[in-house]
């Protein structure tokens, strides 16, 4: 029967609807008798099946989305005491389950292991399937709360992570260089500071450390804060690392180096100096070496990359960006820089008035 062309009441009676009803009713009261229904792995699995059944039947029977309005009511009066069968979220697993059906069965295990609202926030977010699966990967290993799953999303965390121009393949071995690799990115984005795109190095290695957490969220998992202007003594002369921190995966040291302008090569030098010491002085029985890291605010990556080239220390160099965030809701009720300037232009005519709209403070409400 078409949904649409037959009135529900006739669908009600209808041999086909009854037993898909049945079916899900029967799937639900096996997931309730084994006490699990809150239990997530169970949830997940049975929105799986639900999603499953509702996406197959529409397909072979050809119905209309008005088969969701119908088992959303039926369903929430057989089991009032559940949540999860509102119109909206019937919708949600079908959408949920035709999202992941096409992928193997590795993803869809990684797709059980977490959260409803976790796996809704993956798929409004992501569009891409290989995208959606790193953030699924992520989110278990890091073991993401929704809110730092949705950060993460935000600011980019796939297009960045293992994007950092480095040494590692030629300093360290196999393993280690894939998953020193794979913990760092680039660019770093500084979004929960309120400081000025001109701000200092120090400004800045304060300001991070004021909001160490925010930083180390930004970092990634792992990094364990050592402390900044950390003072190492060499022949007599004192030396100051900008910030130090311990990376409890890769066992190693962690070293960066703040500048707030254009790489240079002589910094490589320097880093690789202090990656030296820190490993003769810090450095335990069972450490990894130590790894470098130059955080800059832009970079050429042909001269980072002779600069690298022959060091004989691990070390990266990546871009940081401080962005001043602007609430999603209020970027799309800002005017674009021409709706500005078209409209300055219609008041100089009339005034008489030279005015000129400066770009750098605005272009990124666009």
């Amino acid at each position: 029967m078409l949904v649409g062309k037959v009135l529900p009441m006739l669908l009600a009676k209808n041999k086909e609807y009854l037993q898909l009803l049945h079916e899900i009713k029967v799937r639900v009261q096996s997931a309730q008798i084994k006490a699990a229904i809150a239990v997530n792995k169970e949830l997940i699995g049975l929105y799986w099946d639900v999603g499953r059944m509702i996406a197959e039947r529409q397909t072979r029977g050809k119905w209309g989305d008005s088969i969701v309005d119908m088992l959303a009511g039926d369903l929430r009066r057989e089991f009032p005491d559940m949540k999860g069968f509102s119109r909206a979220n019937i919708f949600n697993i079908r959408q949920w389950y035709l999202y992941y059906s096409t992928m193997d069965e590795k993803v869809q295990q990684l797709v059980r292991q977490l959260p409803w609202g976790h796996n809704m926030v993956i798929v409004n977010k992501i569009k891409d399937p290989s995208e959606a699966v790193f953030y699924l990967t992520e989110t278990i290993r890091n073991n993401w709360s929704r809110n730092v799953l949705i950060y993460q999303i935000e600011s980019g965390l796939y297009s960045r992570k293992g994007k950092v121009l480095h040494n590692f393949g030629a300093t360290l071995p196999a393993p280690q260089s894939d998953l020193a690799r794979q913990t760092l990115k680039d660019p770093y984005i500084f979004d929960f500071l309120s400081l000025s795109e001109e701000a200092q190095e120090r400004e800045i290695e304060k300001e991070l450390t004021k909001h160490i957490t925010k930083f180390l969220l930004e970092l990634g998992a792992g990094f364990s804060f050592v402390g900044s202007q950390y003072p190492l003594e060499i022949s007599g002369k004192d030396y100051y690392i900008d910030l130090l921190f311990y990376h409890l995966k890769l066992r190693c040291f962690v070293i960066i180096e703040l500048k707030t302008g254009e790489f240079k090569p002589e910094y490589a030098g320097k880093l690789n100096f202090y990656l030296s010491a820190v490993d003769k002085t810090l450095k335990q029985e069972g450490d990894k070496p130590s790894i470098g890291i130059i955080l800059c605010k832009t970079r050429d990556k042909v001269i980072a990359e002779y600069a690298l080239k022959d060091m004989s220390k691990p070390m990266g160099v990546s871009e940081y960006k401080i962005v001043r965030a602007i609430p999603e809701k209020l970027k799309t009720s800002l005017p674009t820089i021409d709706e500005l300037e078209k409209e300055l232009s219609e008041k100089g005519k009339n005034k008489s008035s030279n005015i000129k709209l400066k770009k750098s403070t605005q272009g990124k409400s666009k």
